[in-house]
């Protein structure tokens, strides 16, 4: 029979599976396949084919083929540990993007020793070259299955699988999981692999669930990928803001006062600050309005807005909700009370487009689970902004907005690191959404013709969108791999009627605007998350907390020092200076560690000359330099905005 790989014909014997058909194209096809995709379904390679198939075999070059492999990587550890600690409960073990974890239920919690034992372990998995063999069974022999060894957690998924589900499991050796696959062959395809980290994690995400612990790792086909792999991880751990944010006192976190709610230190204060005012001054040139609204609100605005409705379990509510009186809630988004702006008067289609903006601090109720350093928290402030448009400004305001975002992003040196993501509704799941099927659809390809104009490179997302419109989400990775939103820009079809908001038209008729909602920095925690970790901490010298420290070598130069101080704060650059008793080499070394871009340093000579020895960070020494002239140089810097 004929099957097409790739669109070419290729000749198999009846019954032959994908894996016979990558030996009739190659042998050396054949040994490094890992799992295939057949008729659009992903499956593993022993999957029998029929006349007239579509088949694309994966290798670890391919995304399929790495996850089919980490996959199987997953199950392994998994083999490993129930052979050490027999009385470990099973719950999920997917392949993820670098590598693959799986959760366990367990009485004591792992050690690094314990995390070398079950590499040792799997090891001896992989050697015995076991197969993966998939089998399926009804629902009812599942649960049972699953009842009899024990393992609760994978009961509850059964469970909860739709009744036409096919429920299959794999077997290695002696060991059984629940699992959809697809995986390699056998355990002996994972050639290299190393265990990475242990982790708190709640049962499907819930803190309400029982807190399991998460054994995370990689697996690669080469040991030189794996090493590359592992020391750029180090190099990840290294700029981890979470750790190095701590390092250098830009934020800390406080039991007492709750996860997710960070103090900001008086240096990562000053580089938002310096972020805001940036972002508020370049949005007033481009045509917008600060507005200032309160940080919460009685339901009725939100019951009004259909946050009630859709994002009320997101929300911090205070008061009983089923209670009679007012029930308030804190925002966690400002478009609401933005609206109220533009309703305390008549507008005219003379009056839009209408551009409001606010610099926003709003609270969302996350899971723990959910929160990471800076980058996910329960309360966060925003560049946020809401555009009120005629249908024929759309356009244009959509490409004005990406065109402020993109001069931000450079300025800050983030836009090589963006990727863009197209957020669509999900026409299965309408309780997530408001309007009809009709106007979701002709907002979408709305927004999908402005992002084909404008030529930017996007993937579509189906389910993603806010529940009252379709948007563009702009996306960023941290240090780990892992993807989070940075910025938005939606457009919205609803809510202006829920509210009322009008304009008058050039034919005397009353019609609604369409809203652009947007933020232009994104959450300006998050983005300080980014920066942190795109330099190291070493900020460019317009962003940095400290631009310049003048450290003397004796006392002798004190009086110089402050004259240069206060020259250079006359200039609005941020200076400190260090005439501590102690050796200058003392001093340069904290300089350097605290990432300090400037080193100003005064002995003798330079205060009888006027002049000061200056140590740039990233060039090193520039010599002895006069006053005006190092004062012009870093100005300059700031000007331009100068990225290092």
């Amino acid at each position: 029979m004929n099957i097409f790989a790739k669109g070419n014909p290729v000749e198999v014997p009846e019954g032959a599976t994908a894996l016979d058909a990558a030996r009739a194209i190659s042998q050396g096809l054949a040994r490094v396949a890992l799992c295939a995709t057949i008729n659009g379904k992903e499956c593993d390679l022993t999957h029998p084919l029929k006349e007239g198939d579509e088949l694309v075999l994966h290798t670890f070059d391919s995304p399929q083929g790495k996850w089919a492999l980490r996959h199987t990587a997953s199950h392994i550890l998994a083999q490993a540990v129930k052979h050490l600690f027999p009385g470990a409960k099973l719950a999920i073990g997917p392949a993820i993007e670098d590598g693959f974890y799986y959760d366990f239920d367990l009485e004591r919690p792992l050690t690094p020793d314990d995390l070398e034992h079950i590499e040792a372990e799997m090891a001896k998995i992989i050697a015995a070259d076991y197969p993966l063999v998939r089998f399926t069974e009804s629902r009812e022999a599942a649960i049972a299955r699953m009842e009899a060894a024990g393992e609760n957690y994978k009961v509850e998924l059964i469970r909860d699988l739709p009744e036409n589900v096919e429920i299959s499991f794999y077997q290695q050796g002696d060991f059984t999981d629940l699992c959809a696959g697809p995986h390699a062959l056998s355990t002996g395809r994972v050639k290299s692999f190393k265990l990475t980290q242990v982790a708190g994690a709640y049962w499907r995400g819930n803190e309400k669930n029982k807190m399991l612990q998460r054994v995370y790792g990689t697996a690669f086909e080469k040991k030189a990928d794996l090493d590359a792999h592992l020391k750029a991880l180090e190099e990840a751990k290294k700029r981890d803001h979470n750790r190095l944010g701590r390092e250098l006192e830009l934020f800390t976190t406080v039991d007492m006062i709750g996860q997710g709610l960070p103090i900001l230190l008086p240096k990562g204060a000053r580089v938002i600050q310096i972020l805001q005012r940036f972002v508020e001054d370049e949005e007033e040139k481009r045509g917008f309005l600060l507005t200032k609204t309160p940080y919460m609100a009685k339901r009725d605005l939100y019951k009004i807005s259909g946050h009630w409705d859709h994002y009320r379990d997101s929300m911090f509510i205070m008061g009983d909700p089923e209670a009679e009186g007012d029930v308030f809630g804190l925002r966690p988004m400002t478009c609401p009370f933005q609206f109220q702006a533009y309703l305390t008067r008549t507008r005219s289609y003379r009056d839009l487009p209408l551009r409001y903006n606010e610099t926003s601090t709003l609270f969302r109720n996350e899971s723990s689970g959910e929160m990471h350093g800076l980058i996910r928290l329960r309360q966060f402030t925003i560049s946020e902004g809401h555009l009120a448009c005629l249908p024929e400004q759309v356009e244009d305001e959509f490409k004005a907005i990406l065109d402020l975002i993109g001069y931000l992003m450079h300025s800050i040196g983030l836009e090589d690191q963006l990727t863009y993501r197209f957020s669509k509704w999900d026409p299965n799941n309408r309780e997530k959404y408001i309007g009809s099927p009709e106007e979701w659809e002709r907002t979408q390809d709305l927004m999908r013709q402005i992002l084909d104009h404008i030529g930017i490179q996007y993937t579509e997302a189906e389910g993603e969108a806010a529940f009252y419109g379709p948007k563009l989400d702009i996306q960023t990775k941290n240090v780990f791999g892992k993807e989070d939103t940075l910025i938005t820009v939606q457009i919205d079809f609803q809510l202006a009627e829920r509210f009322g908001m009008t304009y008058v038209d050039r034919d005397g008729t009353k019609r609604y605007p369409i809203i652009i909602h947007r933020t232009s920095i994104g959450c300006y925690e998050r983005t300080l998350a980014m920066l942190v970790e795109k330099y190291a901490g070493a900020f460019p010298v317009w962003l940095s907390p400290e631009q310049v420290r003048i450290m003397t070598i004796t006392e002798r130069g004190n009086e110089w020092a402050h004259q240069v101080e206060a020259a250079l704060r006359a200039e609005g650059i941020r200076t400190s200076c260090d005439l501590r008793n102690e050796k200058i080499g003392f001093k340069i070394r904290e300089a350097r560690g605290e990432r300090v871009p400037y080193m100003l340093v005064i002995g003798d000579r330079e205060a009888e000359n006027g002049t000061v020895a200056v140590t740039r960070r990233g060039e090193g020494d520039l010599g002895a330099m006069a006053l005006e002239d190092i004062v012009a140089r870093i100005v300059s810097d700031v000007k331009t905005k100068k990225l290092d």
